[in-house]
C-alpha cells in the first residue's frame, strides 16, 4: 500500500508538472499571437544581458589562461630538456660542470615554481568566479517560467470576472492561485534584481586582480631566471677563456644551386665549369689603324722601337700626314702586342638586325640581344625566375627598368618557349649568368 501510495504522489507530481508545461506553452503562444499581454521589466532584461556577456567574458578569460599555462608547461619541458643537453656534452674535466649542474636544477625548480603559482592564484580564483553562474543562470530561467505561471494565473483570473456566467467558487479559486503565482515570481524576481547588478559590478575588481596576479608572477619568474641565465654565462665564459684558443668560427656555407632570395646574388656553378671562368678573347689580328683612340698610349715591349712610343703617346699628326715614327708604330704593334678585344654584336630593334649590306628580319623577342645556352640545371626559387636544364637556349633581353637588375643576373626567354607562345608576359624571367654561357 505504501508503494502504490508513492507511486500514487509521483504519478500526481509528473501529471501536475506535465500540466504545467502545457499551460505555459498555451500563454507564450497567446502572448505572442498578441492576445494575451506580457509582463515586461526592461531593467532586469538589461540585467540579463549584462550576466550572459559577463559569462561568455568569464569563460574565454578561462580558457585563454588555460592555455597560457598550458604554454608555461612546454616551455618548462622544452628548457628542461634544453638544460639536460647541455649536461650531456659539458664533459667532466671542464670548468664549471657542477656550477652548470646546479643552474639547471634551479632552472626547473623556477618554472615548477611559477606553474604552479599561477594555477593557485589565477586559475583557481577563475573556476571559483565562474563557479557562480551555473547557479544564477539556472534561476533566471526559473524565474522566467514563473512569470508565465503569473501572467497565466492574471489572464486566467480576468477571465473568469468578465465571463456571462460567473462561477463565485473558480473566481475564488483562481483568485488564490494569482496571488500564490505571484507572490512565487516576486521572489525570486527581488533576489535576482538585488544580485544581478552587484555581480556585474564585481567584474571590475575581479580582473584587476586576476591580470594583477599573472603580471607579478611574470615579472618576478623573469627576475629570477634572468638571474640564473646570467650565471650560467658567466660559467660559460670561464669555460672560453680556458679553451679560447680552440674557438671555432662557423661560418654560413652558400647553396649548392640556387641563389640567396632578396639579395639576388646568384649561387657559383658547379667547379670545374666553363661557366665559371669569365672567357678572355685574344685577337692576334692586326688593329686597324681607325680604331686607336687619339693619344691613346700602347705598352712598351723589349721587341717596340723607341720612336714607336713616343709617336703614340704624343700628339697625332695632320690628317693625310706620313710621319716615319707612326709607320714603324703601326708596323710593330701587331708583331709585339696582342690585342684583347671584347665581340660586338649587331644592335636589334623589334627583332630587325641592322648591320653589314642590309637589314635582316629575324623571329626573335623585342630587344633581342644575344643567346647563352645552360651549362647546368638551375632551379627557380620564385615565380619571376626561369626554370633551366642544361642545353637549353635563352634568348637575352633587357630588363624594362634598368634598376631592377640585379648583379649576376640577366632577363631572358627559353628559345622554346618564345618559338611556341611568342609571348613575353608568360615566358620571361631572370636567370643566374654564371650558370650559362654566351653562344650566339
Amino acid at each position: 500500500m505504501a508503494e502504490m501510495g508513492s507511486k500514487g504522489v509521483t504519478a500526481g507530481k509528473i501529471a501536475s508538472n506535465m500540466q504545467k508545461k502545457l499551460t505555459r506553452a498555451q500563454e507564450k503562444v497567446l502572448q505572442k499571437l498578441g492576445k494575451a499581454d506580457e509582463t515586461k521589466d526592461e531593467q532586469f532584461e538589461q540585467c540579463v544581458q549584462n550576466f550572459n556577456k559577463q559569462l561568455n567574458e568569464g569563460t574565454r578569460l578561462q580558457k585563454d589562461l588555460r592555455t597560457y599555462l598550458a604554454s608555461v608547461k612546454a616551455m618548462h619541458e622544452a628548457s628542461k630538456k634544453l638544460n639536460e643537453c647541455l649536461q650531456e656534452v659539458y664533459e667532466p674535466d671542464w670548468p664549471g660542470r657542477d656550477e652548470a649542474s646546479k643552474i639547471a636544477e634551479n632552472n626547473d625548480l623556477l618554472w615548477m615554481d611559477y606553474h604552479q603559482k599561477l594555477v593557485d592564484q589565477a586559475l583557481l580564483t577563475m573556476d571559483t568566479y565562474l563557479g557562480q553562474f551555473p547557479d544564477i543562470k539556472s534561476r533566471i530561467a526559473k524565474r522566467g517560467r514563473k512569470l508565465v505561471d503569473y501572467d497565466s494565473a492574471r489572464h486566467h483570473y480576468a477571465s473568469l470576472q468578465t465571463a456571462k456566467k460567473k462561477d463565485d467558487t473558480k473566481i475564488a479559486k483562481a483568485e488564490e492561485e494569482l496571488v500564490k503565482a505571484q507572490k512565487v515570481f516576486e521572489e525570486m524576481n527581488v533576489d535576482l534584481q538585488e544580485e544581478l547588478p552587484s555581480l556585474w559590478n564585481s567584474r571590475v575588481g575581479f580582473y584587476v586582480n586576476t591580470f594583477q596576479s599573472i603580471a607579478g608572477l611574470e615579472e618576478n619568474f623573469h627576475k629570477e631566471m634572468s638571474k640564473l641565465n646570467q650565471n650560467l654565462s658567466d660559467v660559460l665564459v670561464g669555460l672560453e677563456k680556458q679553451h679560447g684558443s680552440n674557438t671555432f668560427a662557423v661560418k654560413a656555407q652558400p647553396s649548392d644551386n640556387a641563389p640567396a632570395k632578396g639579395d639576388k646574388s646568384p649561387s657559383p656553378p658547379p667547379n670545374g665549369s666553363p661557366a665559371a671562368t669569365p672567357e678572355i678573347r685574344v685577337n692576334h689580328e692586326p688593329e686597324p689603324a681607325s680604331v686607336a683612340s687619339p693619344g691613346a698610349a700602347l705598352p712598351k715591349s723589349p721587341s717596340q722601337p723607341a720612336e714607336a712610343s713616343e709617336v703614340a703617346g704624343g700628339a697625332q699628326p695632320a690628317a693625310g700626314a706620313q710621319e716615319p715614327g707612326e709607320t714603324a708604330a703601326r708596323d710593330a704593334a701587331p708583331s709585339s702586342l696582342p690585342a684583347v678585344v671584347a665581340e660586338t654584336f649587331p644592335a636589334a630593334v623589334n627583332g630587325t638586325v641592322e648591320g653589314g649590306s642590309g637589314a635582316v628580319r629575324l623571329d626573335l623577342p623585342p630587344g633581342f640581344m644575344f643567346k647563352v645556352q645552360a651549362q647546368h640545371d638551375y632551379t627557380a626559387t620564385d615565380t619571376d625566375e626561369l626554370q633551366l636544364k642544361a642545353g637549353d637556349v635563352v634568348l637575352v633581353i633587357p630588363f624594362q627598368n634598368p634598376e631592377e637588375q640585379d648583379e649576376g643576373w640577366l632577363m631572358g626567354v627559353k628559345e622554346s618557349d618564345w618559338n611556341q607562345h611568342k609571348e613575353l608576359e608568360k615566358c620571361q624571367g631572370v636567370f643566374p649568368e654564371n650558370f650559362t654561357e654566351r653562344v650566339q
